[in-house]
């Protein structure tokens, strides 16, 4: 029987090396990702044999693919008795393209699967986003350029102790610029950036922030999913500063993420424009999910 729980910072370690054991690029392989946003989609999560199992959802429960490494059909087998046992459909999110077949082996033909374009990772090589090389993205450089044009006095720091009360007034303030508590997705996106920089430093999140005139006009952080690859959960600029949101990306990508072949952007969530933006950047690839569906 799994025992599922609130999401807490206490959970962090056991959480992480699940979440590297399963060695999955998606952001949501990230215990940030998964605490931040747990209040939002009422998440719970249980422990079971080397893996985390998520589970969203008051009124209807949807389990994610199970994180981590040990006995999968196991692991199936008790999230389906959860599942019976409350009354609820047998449903699957955040499936992973290579999830697609280990389940139709261990539950031949039992689900329907369905790709979740919106919710697709934008994943990027670090690369390319720290130098905008190539004819394709001389837009981003342009911006840039501007941007620097403006702002001579521009600065770029790591998020530190001594600076991050700054960066927190400046998401504040990107909140009142955009009517965030108006719009409900905006609304559960503060909440989930207010717990990150709640508990930046005992996530060992790693984020910078830019400066002109001496103010913060931008700032961004995030976490690694995997050894290669890093994961950018929010970035925020003020929109009336041309080329805040490109010389915030390249310089964070540059001064912190050496280390890393691939950044990680997040999804689209199907907003236009956002997709927009995301694809201008040229990704390298897509990490895909699916959701499954027990077959009636």
């Amino acid at each position: 029987m799994l025992e599922f729980h609130e999401v807490t910072m206490a959970d962090r370690e056991w959480v992480s090396k699940c979440f590297h054991a399963a060695n999955q690029r998606g952001s949501e392989y990230t215990f940030a990702n998964l605490f931040n946003w747990s209040k939002a989609y009422t998440m719970r999560i249980a422990p079971f044999d080397g893996f985390v199992i998520p589970r969203s959802g008051s009124t209807v429960y949807h389990y994610m693919y199970p994180a981590g490494q040990g006995d999968w059909q196991a692991a199936f087998a008790l999230i389906e008795e959860d599942a019976r046992q409350n009354n609820m459909p047998l449903s699957f999110y955040g499936i992973p393209a290579d999830g697609i077949e280990r389940m139709e082996a261990l539950c031949p033909g039992r689900f329907n699967f369905k790709p979740i374009r919106d919710n697709f990772d934008y994943l990027y090589l670090q690369e390319s986003l720290s130098t905008l090389a190539g004819k394709k993205l001389h837009g981003k450089r342009n911006h840039i350029n501007r941007f620097i044009e403006q702002n001579p006095d521009w600065s770029y720091e790591r998020i530190t102790p001594g600076n991050i009360d700054e960066a927190w007034a400046m998401s504040v303030e990107w909140c009142k610029d955009n009517s965030c508590f108006e719009t409900h997705s905006l609304q559960r996106e503060a909440c989930a950036v207010k717990s990150a920089f709640e508990h930046y430093f005992e996530q060992e999140l790693v984020g910078g922030l830019l400066r002109a005139g001496g103010r913060v006009v931008a700032f961004t952080f995030g976490s690694p999913s995997t050894d290669d690859t890093f994961v950018v959960h929010v970035e925020k600029a003020f929109s009336e500063i041309q080329g805040a949101y490109p010389m915030i990306n390249q310089q964070f990508v540059r001064n912190e993420l050496s280390q890393y072949t691939y950044v990680n952007r997040e999804d689209d969530l199907g907003e236009e424009g956002l997709r927009r933006a995301k694809e201008s950047y040229r990704p390298a690839m897509m990490y895909e999910r699916y959701a499954a569906s027990e077959k009636r």
